[in-house]
């Protein structure tokens, strides 16, 4: 395999300024492709806030479709009559009020 020695001294005038004008040229055009970012996260933002609401809509339905079936299960463990009715109720109306509260939470928080 043949080695390739770059030395610059014993360059030519011309390839010297041919490498150059080359190098100029891919600067050049690269910084013409760079953008500050500021578009792209604006529109992210706008993205984000377009889907807000219905993410909001969505975990306010997880949290009544949590509430309906706890509510079932305590149904069933009280008609059995046992005796941890009570912390099945608070664990599944905590849950519930746990997804209200932090959807309305975040909801505010960040004016949505």
């Amino acid at each position: 395999m043949k080695e390739y020695n770059w030395n610059i001294r014993r360059m030519s005038r011309q390839k010297m300024v041919i490498c150059v004008s080359i190098i100029v040229l891919l600067v050049f055009s690269y910084q013409g492709y760079g953008q500050d970012g500021l578009a792209g996260i604006n529109e992210a933002n706008q993205k984000v806030r377009s889907y807000f609401n219905a993410g909001t809509q969505l975990m306010y339905a997880v949290g009544a479709l949590l509430g309906l079936i706890g509510a079932v299960k305590v149904y069933q463990k009280w008609n059995a009559g046992d005796p941890d009715t009570g912390k099945v109720a608070a664990a599944w109306f905590g849950s519930c009020v746990f997804l209200v509260v932090v959807t309305t939470v975040i909801k505010s928080f960040f004016g949505v």
